[in-house]
């Protein structure tokens, strides 16, 4: 049996957990067992390399990232409204997502960072029936609060400028998100992409030094 989670984000009316291996259901309805969200992408996006991704059937990418699920740890967390899956965020370090380091926009500013302890939000999906209702802003805030209490020392987004229309191309998330929590931006490798980062917090460092 699953173990009981805690409700966050009262407001929105949302649960906010984990993706485990016994929540792979719920990720594949929410996705579409074979549409795979957007484009097929079944979250392996930022982990193989860009010829890798157009070669592979996307059938082959979601038994990848099943198993990158199954092996663990979490790698990101779903959110539920009324037991329903209404969106996602990959949350994970940097190391987890190999092409994110190698981006020409979204590569770490600093090439000693630790990509250990340097996390990454990588990606959103929210469902059609989920969105302008604030799951974004709850996922990633739940997504800061995750890696923290894993260790991260920070935490970088690579989001865009919506131009327009709302797209698959804002699966990254939008700089007024990550504002919301503080995230100051660093680098501006392209007009629409900031580089973003929020540092642990000073107080939250020193307990966990103790």
């Amino acid at each position: 049996m699953r173990a009981k989670t805690a409700r966050v984000h009262e407001k929105a009316a949302l649960d906010i957990v984990p993706l485990t291996p016994d929540r792979w259901r719920d990720l594949e309805k929410l996705f579409g067992p074979d549409r795979g969200a957007n484009s097929g992408c079944w979250c392996m996006w930022w982990r193989l390399t860009r010829t890798a991704w157009r070669e592979m059937p996307k059938s082959v990418r979601k038994a990848h990232f099943r198993k990158v699920v199954a092996k663990g740890p979490p790698v990101g967390l779903l959110a539920y409204r009324a037991d329903e899956p209404v969106g996602w965020v990959q949350v994970a370090p940097r190391r987890a997502t190999p092409t994110f380091n190698t981006s020409p926009v979204a590569a770490p500013l600093d090439p000693q960072d630790d990509l250990d302890r340097v996390w990454a939000i990588t990606c959103f999906y929210i469902a059609a029936a989920g969105r302008r209702s604030g799951v974004a802003n709850a996922l990633a805030a739940a997504a800061v609060a995750q890696a923290f209490a894993r260790g991260a020392v920070a935490i970088e987004a690579c989001p865009k400028e919506p131009e327009g229309r709302a797209g698959g191309d804002l699966f990254m998330g939008t700089p007024s998100v990550f504002r919301r929590l503080k995230f100051r931006e660093v680098a501006r490798r392209a007009p629409a992409r900031p580089l973003m980062r929020l540092e642990r917090p000073r107080r939250a460092a020193r307990a966990k030094a103790r």
